[in-house]
């Protein structure tokens, strides 16, 4: 799927596929995963990711094995919008760190968010940490259901951009081969298993956790 097709995520019944990893035509890595969150509402995760996690304690939480420190950049109370979550994370058996800019819904779905009220979107730009590169686009999709709600996770890699406005040959880095090159199918499948594990992780515990502490 296309980044610029991602207003059918609302309507994921229609889509050919809920997980998996695939390369674009353009070189870009795209990766789907589905996970389901039995108890779980999208206002939990609004509640995890913009008022709750706050140390490298809760993150490790989140995935006791991969999830090994994480701090806030320009972190607002109440939200996780403009702010910039730093972390170091283990995928695939190798150490990454990581810059993760989480960007109002608006940036990604523009107005399509509007038909779905009830969904919840958490958009953002993965990126170094180290330097200031942006290495792609991702979306957490939460779309409730009877027993508590499906998480659409995607990940597009490969969109190279500066982050703080510096000149970088972004034109050669965005290039196909060169995508392929940055954004392998190993990686892609080891964030694939990553994500669903983090994600069923979080399905387990939050619903007691925020019950508790909210």
């Amino acid at each position: 799927m296309q980044f610029e097709e991602l207003d059918s995520l609302l309507t994921p019944e229609k889509l050919p596929y809920l997980s998996g990893v695939e390369r674009l035509p353009d070189g870009v890595l795209h990766v789907a995963v589905l996970t389901r969150m039995p108890g779980v509402s999208p206002k939990m995760i609004a509640w995890w990711f913009g008022e709750y996690m706050q140390t490298t304690e809760h993150y490790k939480r989140w995935h006791p094995r991969d999830h090994v420190w994480m701090s806030w950049e320009d972190k607002q109370p109440g939200t996780h919008v403009g702010a910039k979550h730093l972390v170091h994370e283990y995928i695939g058996g190798r150490l990454h760190k990581l810059c993760i800019s989480f960007v109002p819904t608006e940036a990604l779905f523009g107005d399509a968010l509007k038909q779905r009220p009830d969904a919840l979107a958490i958009c953002g730009q993965p990126g170094l940490l180290e330097r200031p590169i942006d290495l792609g686009r991702m979306v957490h999709l939460a779309l409730p259901t009877q027993w508590g709600c499906e998480l659409h996770s995607r990940f597009w890699l490969g969109y190279v951009a500066s982050r703080d406005g510096s000149r970088l040959p972004v034109g050669v880095a965005n290039a196909a081969w060169a995508r392929r090159s940055l954004a392998r199918m190993t990686f892609g499948r080891a964030l694939a298993v990553h994500c669903h594990e983090e994600m069923s992780t979080l399905a387990g515990f939050l619903p007691e956790l925020y019950g508790s502490e909210s």
